[in-house]
């Protein structure tokens, strides 16, 4: 599995994510009604997970763990989880549907579920900004809506929360 498509699934709900949000320094938005924080993610290598291999094929189902951060090289401040599964491949186009949770710890705290389907090009090491939607949460979530930007950031991905609740 080449790194890119590795990275597509921890990029992709992409998906799970601790943090705390006085730290993440989080802006209130909607009447208190939402969060708006960025973070930022470095995936926690698997035990001997290969950086290449053959191309992805229809079936094959990875998973994908990002330790979060307020800063790029900052304090620690969650985790996620991520699985995917390859749905299509065509040519040099692979589509990923991935499903995630991001564990956020401090106040508010609870947990982000979210879920994307990523259209990729296989061939390029670099993989491209893409939006994840928020389907639901607990605790300080709970009825959570909203989605994140991702976007590639050196060693990190970039996570740009916007959460409402109903």
């Amino acid at each position: 599995m080449t790194r890119s498509f590795r990275r597509i699934g921890a990029l992709c709900a992409c998906t799970v994510a601790a943090v705390t949000f006085a730290a993440a320094a989080p802006a209130q938005a909607d009447d208190g009604d939402g969060f708006e924080f960025t973070l930022y993610a470095k995936e926690v290598p698997a035990s001997g997970a290969s950086e290449s291999g053959p191309p992805p094929k229809v079936g094959e189902v990875f998973t994908v763990a990002d330790d979060l951060y307020k800063t790029k090289g900052g304090s620690k401040v969650g985790r996620d989880g991520v699985t995917c599964a390859v749905v299509r491949v065509s040519g040099d186009q692979a589509d990923v549907n991935c499903v995630g949770t991001f564990v956020l710890n401090g106040g508010p705290g609870g947990q982000l579920t979210a879920q994307a389907l990523v259209t990729f090009d296989i061939s390029n090491a670099a993989p491209a900004a893409y939006d994840v939607a928020i389907t639901g949460g607990t605790g300080d979530f709970t009825q959570a809506r909203g989605y994140v930007s991702t976007t590639p950031d050196g060693d990190y991905s970039r996570l740009e929360f916007h959460v409402t609740k109903r």
